[in-house]
């Protein structure tokens, strides 16, 4: 079982970050994916954004009034972060083990990050998402979805091929509360997105 990151694909957002920060900014907003975070998240609460690379939506969170940190594996994402948004905390944290992580949330958000694991991490990957947040607390997770086999960038970057299920399957202490398959706004990519909630201790169903 595979319980690192996939090196080439940190060592591609490291080496290249300014790049891709530039590229992100050039994007259009994501204001679909805003507006769900403003029709299910938890205002104000404590917040992590797990995967945050420059930071760009960890700034929309913080300026919604949402107590928020960005957590990214990568230093060179992480210096980019602290650049543009020197008033918001960025840390080192790095799926799929999390294991830099000791507390908990009230919001956890994961944008387009899991595709970059290889897929046998992807389970211990949404654990730990969910382990981070508290009992009663939600969770949006979306992923990149490619179909077929894995593929790489020539950039290094892997692309994982799974099915959502691997996803849902390890949700099972919490509550889907959204789930949708759609085309994002701002990248133009097919894209998995779920919210959920996590059950309380003894609540089932």
């Amino acid at each position: 079982m595979t319980l690192r990151p996939d090196s080439a694909t940190l060592d591609a957002y490291t080496r290249d970050a300014a790049r891709y920060s530039r590229e992100w900014l050039d994007q259009p907003p994501p204001d679909d994916m805003y507006a769900l975070w403003q029709d299910h998240l938890l205002p104000m609460g404590k917040t992590a954004d797990i995967g945050c690379g420059n930071g760009r939506d960890t700034a929309w969170l913080a300026d919604h009034g949402y107590r928020v940190t960005g957590f990214d594996a990568s230093k060179g994402l992480l210096d980019e972060a602290r650049r543009l948004y020197p008033h918001i905390a960025f840390r080192t944290a790095t799926l799929p083990s999390l294991a830099e992580i000791d507390e908990q949330f009230d919001t956890v958000v994961c944008e387009t990050v899991l595709m970059h694991l290889a897929p046998d991490a992807i389970t211990d990957a949404v654990d730990n998402l969910v382990r981070i947040l508290r009992p009663s607390g939600m969770l949006y997770l979306s992923w990149r979805v490619t179909e077929g086999e894995d593929r790489r960038q020539p950039d290094g970057r892997l692309y994982s091929a799974f099915e959502p299920a691997l996803v849902t399957n390890a949700l099972s202490a919490c509550v889907i509360l959204f789930a949708d398959d759609t085309t994002s706004a701002s990248s133009g990519k097919r894209v998995c997105r779920i919210i959920a909630a996590k059950r309380t201790e003894g609540t089932g169903g």
